[in-house]
């Protein structure tokens, strides 16, 4: 298994690293068994969040006993010094160990700093001078916060989406972490599902010595895929960038990346996966969305409450309110078009 030092947390992690934020839609011994395995098949960086529901329980129902031999990141949504303490305790005691190797400030939407009212930062240096932390890292959907952090010499990694698609905005990013020395945790390889080929964004992110992609696995058979890709990892020949280009071409422009900063939806709205519709008509399996409770789902779009909160909450300044209406247009005249077919 290959390895990548992670900036200057010195850590050696996995090239290929687990994503677990997804093993919170599984139960106990499914996800132990795809944890185990990971772990068997060698690797050894997990990456989850206190906001995962039962993820971190789960880390620490498969991976205690071999605890001294993984690295472990979470993270925490706390907006002051005392909430995040709290955060911490809770995960140290879910996931059965006495510290975290990456404890990291969770979609934040600003860079926190020392000295601040909140207390935050203030409260990563005591975890971490108590030994209950050994890094600081802070995760973000904002490209411009991610930049910030990792200039900011303030922290030692950054988590941000990456993949082939990502503007080249986004992939600056790499060249200013890597200046400073912060390892980068790439999340959404895939584009929350939008990319299809895993063996393109493999390649893509593969060629960056100080990146390290957790890729969401909740699925025997989606690990089996990582595993297969690290032992015989593809190289950026002619045919994997003909497919780079392809998805680069069809997912150009505006669209949702599925981050959930939008929600919750005063409405009820499932904005990520509505606001994505007809890419996923594209890209997926077109069948599995023309049912009578998706058409149920996509129709409530039109009880939007026009508050704004959506837009106003976008990272990627997007009009959420127009993309759901044209996503609505879309989806009912392909509905009609197809549904016999199904």
């Amino acid at each position: 298994m290959r390895t990548i030092r992670l900036g200057k947390t010195g850590l050696e992690v996995t090239k290929t690293s687990f994503g677990a934020l997804p093993i919170q839609r599984v139960d106990f011994e499914t996800a132990r068994l795809i944890l185990r395995k990971a772990y068997d098949n060698g690797i050894n960086y997990f990456d989850t969040a206190r906001k995962y529901s039962d993820s971190e329980e789960k880390i620490g129902y498969s991976l205690a006993d071999v605890r001294e031999n993984i690295i472990i990141s979470t993270k925490t949504h706390a907006k002051s010094g005392d909430e995040l303490a709290e955060h911490l305790e809770t995960s140290l005691n879910k996931m059965k160990t006495d510290y975290i190797d990456i404890y990291q400030l969770h979609l934040a939407g600003k860079v926190y700093k020392p000295g601040e009212e909140d207390g935050v930062y203030d409260a990563l240096l005591k975890a971490k001078k108590e030994g209950k932390i050994r890094f600081l890292g802070l995760t973000a959907h904002s490209i411009d916060v991610a930049l910030e952090a990792a200039g900011s010499d303030l922290y030692d990694t950054v988590q941000f989406p990456l993949n082939h698609i990502s503007s080249e905005k986004d992939l600056s990013l790499i060249e200013v972490a890597k200046k400073h020395d912060v390892g980068v945790i790439a999340m959404k390889g895939l584009s929350g599902g939008l990319i299809t080929n895993a063996r393109l964004s493999f390649a893509f992110l593969g060629q960056f010595d100080n990146v390290v992609p957790i890729w969401g696995i909740q699925r025997e058979w989606e690990l089996d895929e990582f595993l297969q890709l690290e032992k015989d990892p593809p190289v950026l020949d002619e045919t994997v960038q003909a497919g780079i280009k392809k998805d680069q071409e069809e997912l150009s422009g505006n669209f949702c990346r599925s981050c959930g900063y939008c929600l919750p939806c005063p409405a009820g709205i499932d904005i990520p996966q509505a606001a994505r519709m007809m890419f996923l008509l594209r890209r997926m399996p077109w069948q599995n969305y023309i049912t009578p409770e998706w058409k149920e789902k996509m129709e409530m779009i039109r009880e939007c409450k026009n508050c704004g909160l959506c837009k106003s909450r976008c990272p990627y300044g997007l009009d959420t309110p127009e993309l759901l209406k044209k996503n609505l247009e879309d989806y009912e005249k392909f509905y009609a078009e197809h549904s016999e077919e199904k």
